[in-house]
């Protein structure tokens, strides 16, 4: 007589995840009969709930499922981020909605899935999971990329779609290989199979390792499969390029600090291929930035370069490349959110700000100013601001490991960033005489959510263990496989 075995559902550990769900039905449904600023206050208030029960579980170690959802400290520290990346976005978009012509409930309903999908990943314990994730995360970006009733929206959220897809069936591949190679989906068995891997399967693993590469590539917009990237944030509307920017990026390279740091830690050959993809991202986004007119698209190609010095703490052992990844994510999100949360408040249309656009800011408006070139600073890594410290920490955790030479081509590249950020902070205070070209009104959500972050990236660059001491915590980063 065989024994029913129930699953293994605790509510704890799901609870993040449960509310953050919670908060996207509640959208779809409040959405019939209340304002759609009242269904934005109410999804944060379920991003502040979702973020207090990730802070009970902090060094408890629980899980769900069988161990398919993990709520370990590197789950909690990456879901912190995330929740804090789509709280900006939602209050940018309190001021900013309207003349997005995003004002109904649905956009905050999409949000919240996408923000559901971010944390599955984040506290994903095998692959099927993780992939749950980055499906739900992802099919709602394509919504979100087309919300927007604009034919530069529409080829935005195509664009998006159809090289997403790509990447997603790339992903399955390398996950049907892996299993292949060690019969197990489980991120602790895959660790431990190939460990002792017999030689027959191991250039069955290497195939699907690189796969997943390939599919994560796509993913965080590592070269050459970047190509979507300035597109789809140059199309989107702004408020939508903030979140795609920020929390997507962050989960999906929580996806592949779980897979890569995690389960395939000892797996051979993808350490030396993305050292080659870094590279090579390093150059393309920061040359690439340095001849863009429009300051959105800038920042689009910005943010491949980022992407690039993000990867460089894949490239580090996994107890230094962790908490250097979790800090540069964190000060990342500040920090990008910051500035296209300016370029949201300020700009007349979806198109953005030209850079000339930027000449005399100041003298228009000197709290923006300001904050836009703190930002561009720290995205420049200058100290006293966090981003110097941010890829102090990706250099060392690659130069350590052995991957020296990607740290010098990175340290090379630093020099293009330096050029073209600080071309667009001197002209911020640059005196112009022509009439102002920003959209006037109240900004309120969008001034705290600078605010937030300027005082971020600054307290962090001057006092960075605030940060660094948590997601640094013993042996977060060396259980990422959950052995």
């Amino acid at each position: 007589m065989t024994t029913l075995t129930l699953p293994d559902v605790t509510l704890a550990p799901m609870l993040p995840v449960l509310l953050t769900l919670l908060g996207a039905v509640a959208a779809t449904v409040l959405g019939f009969f209340v304002p759609r600023r009242t269904v934005a206050i109410i999804s944060l208030l379920t991003l502040a709930l979702s973020a207090v029960s990730m802070g009970t579980l902090w060094d408890r170690g629980l899980s769900a499922f069988g161990g398919s959802l993990q709520a370990d400290n590197a789950a909690i520290a990456l879901g912190m981020v995330l929740l804090l990346g789509s709280a900006i976005a939602v209050l940018v978009s309190l001021d900013t909605a309207g003349r997005a012509r995003l004002n109904f409930p649905e956009f905050d309903a999409v949000l919240m899935f996408a923000v559901t999908g971010t944390l599955v990943i984040a506290f994903s314990g095998d692959l099927v999971t993780m992939l749950i994730g980055l499906e739900v995360m992802s099919l709602s970006g394509y919504v979100l990329a087309t919300l927007q009733d604009s034919r530069e929206s529409e080829e935005a959220g195509v664009k998006y779609f159809l090289l997403g897809a790509t990447g997603s069936a790339i992903l399955i591949y390398g996950i049907a290989l892996v299993y292949g190679a060690t019969g197990s989906l489980n991120y602790a068995g895959i660790a431990g199979a190939a460990s002792g891997l017999a030689v027959q399967n191991g250039p069955l693993l290497v195939a699907g390792a690189l796969l997943l590469l390939c599919g994560f590539g796509f993913k965080v917009a590592l070269a050459p499969f970047h190509q979507w990237t300035p597109d789809v944030y140059g199309g989107s509307p702004t408020v939508v390029s903030l979140f795609l920017s920020t929390v997507v990026k962050v989960a999906a390279f929580a996806g592949m600090l779980r897979v890569f740091s995690g389960a395939l830690h000892n797996a051979p050959a993808w350490l030396d291929v993305l050292a080659v993809l870094t590279a090579v991202t390093l150059v393309v986004g920061n040359l690439a930035a340095l001849f863009q007119t429009n300051f959105k698209r800038l920042l689009a190609y910005s943010a491949v370069a980022q992407t690039g010095f993000l990867a460089l703490t894949l490239l580090g052992r996994p107890e230094t490349g962790g908490p250097a990844l979790a800090y540069y994510l964190l000060v990342y999100t500040l920090t990008t959110a910051a500035a296209l949360a300016i370029v949201a408040a300020l700009q007349r249309t979806e198109a953005g700000l030209e850079i000339s656009d930027m000449r005399g800011l100041y003298y228009r408006h000197p709290g923006y100013a300001a904050a836009l070139s703190i930002c561009l600073a720290s995205l420049a890594g200058l100290p006293p601001f966090a981003g110097f410290m941010a890829k102090y920490m990706a250099f060392q955790a690659a130069f350590q490991n052995g991957y020296a030479w990607v740290a010098v081509v990175a340290a090379l590249t630093s020099i293009a960033a330096f050029v073209y950020y600080m071309r667009v902070a001197a002209l911020l205070f640059l005196p112009d005489r022509t009439p102002a070209r920003e959209y006037p009104g109240t900004r309120t959500a969008t001034t705290f959510s600078v605010a937030l972050g300027v005082v971020g990236v600054t307290v962090l660059g001057i006092l960075p263990n605030l940060a660094y001491a948590w997601v640094a915590y013993p042996g977060i980063w060396t259980s990422l496989a959950g052995t």
